[in-house]
């Protein structure tokens, strides 16, 4: 898992990197935060842990961005801002977790793990001779792999964990799209149309007048 770190105390960051190079991670450490950004324009990237008070652009001013353009790679902030407000301020911004400083290492690694699970950033989809890996936005096919959108790959990994149950369209906008723009039901159909000509077979069974129900025969 290749995580992208900006710290701008060195001796921290030199701790920080080498706990989580030992721990098995691939690490990319940034002092600067205008250099961070673009580096995660560059992708690759699968969790961000982001110091706040740091050069260029700070931490807030860089996940909101992200966030705006609907970048939704998992970030923790490690700061030593404490108060109730900048707490909220991280979270408003799109953090998915928020560590005071001081921290031990092994509470940072305990978050990272959450999020990972949460996520489930290392994870593939084993279903009916395929193999769907969400991070990657695929889906491996016998014959062919196919594309992923960001938002195909949450409607996909949603219907898959809820295999044969009947899911409306209100659940899908209440757990995939979470504090995002409300998308109205005509744009959830659109996305299931899109995911149903991805396969050969008809996986998506329409329930007249409650939604949607996920088959693996």
């Amino acid at each position: 898992m290749k995580i992208l770190l900006l710290e701008d105390d060195v001796i921290l960051q030199e701790i920080i990197e080498e706990f989580l190079l030992e721990n098995g991670y691939e690490v990319v450490s940034f002092f600067d935060g205008e250099k961070a950004l673009e580096a995660v324009g560059g992708g690759g990237y699968d969790m961000l842990l982001l110091d706040v008070n740091v050069p260029s652009i700070d931490g807030f001013e860089i996940l909101s961005y992200l966030r705006e353009i609907g970048n939704t790679i998992p970030a923790i902030y490690m700061t030593s801002l404490a108060s109730i407000a900048d707490l909220k301020k991280g979270f408003d911004r799109g953090a998915d977790d928020y560590l005071r400083k001081p921290f031990e290492l092994e509470e940072l690694h305990l978050r990272i793990g959450n999020i990972v699970k949460r996520y489930r950033l290392q994870e593939e989809i084993e279903f009916d001779g395929m193999t769907f890996i969400p991070k990657a936005h695929q889906i491996i096919m016998p014959d062919r792999v196919v594309e992923m959108r960001q938002k195909e790959v949450k409607v996909l990994e949603y219907f898959i964990r809820n295999t044969g149950k009947i899911i409306s369209c209100a659940e899908i906008i209440e757990n995939v799209w979470e504090d995002e723009n409300t998308p109205t039901q005509a744009t959830i159909r659109t996305y299931i149309k899109n995911l149903r000509k991805m396969f050969d077979k008809e996986y998506f069974e329409n329930i007249k007048g409650e939604g949607y129900r996920f088959n693996i025969v």
